[in-house]
């Protein structure tokens, strides 16, 4: 068990560090471009700044699962998977919490699956508050949503 945590733990910190450096490279990106400000004159951009966005930290999650589908299949201990396919489908169903069920990991390795479950809500949870955090600056640089204006006939 306590092999199992240790690696569980270094997965969750190489996972960290790739969100962690993700967020920076994604900002020091978009000040490269002339930073938020640039966006204020054209919505059409900010539109195409939280789709880009959000692209990315779904790629950088795509990368974090990949690496717990990697380690379950290079753990000898971890004989549930066959393939890769199928270790990173248990993987984006952990990472996510979704925990459909159809494929479980034996009950000593289960809590690999536990910390990888942790390590998605919080990697989640900080995409969620990156998101929140370029949608402010939106609200910020004088972006209004416009309300249609209801007519009475």
């Amino acid at each position: 068990m306590l092999f199992n945590i240790f690696i569980g733990l270094f997965v969750v910190a190489l996972t960290v560090i790739i969100q962690g450096y993700g967020t920076v490279f994604w900002i020091s990106r978009v000040k490269k471009r002339g930073g938020l400000e640039s966006f204020t004159k054209h919505k059409n951009r900010w539109t195409l700044l939280l789709i880009s966005s959000s692209f990315f930290l779904i790629f950088l999650h795509l990368i974090q699962t990949a690496i717990w589908a990697l380690t379950y299949l290079l753990l000898p201990e971890v004989t549930e998977f066959e393939t890769f396919e199928k270790s990173m489908y248990f993987s984006l169903v952990t990472f996510t919490t979704l925990g459909y069920g159809e494929i479980t990991i034996g009950s000593s390795n289960r809590i690999l699956a536990g910390l990888e479950a942790i390590n998605g809500i919080t990697l989640i949870g900080w995409s969620t508050a990156f998101m929140f955090a370029i949608f402010q600056q939106m609200l910020g640089h004088g972006i209004k949503i416009k309300k249609k204006k209801v007519t009475k006939e």
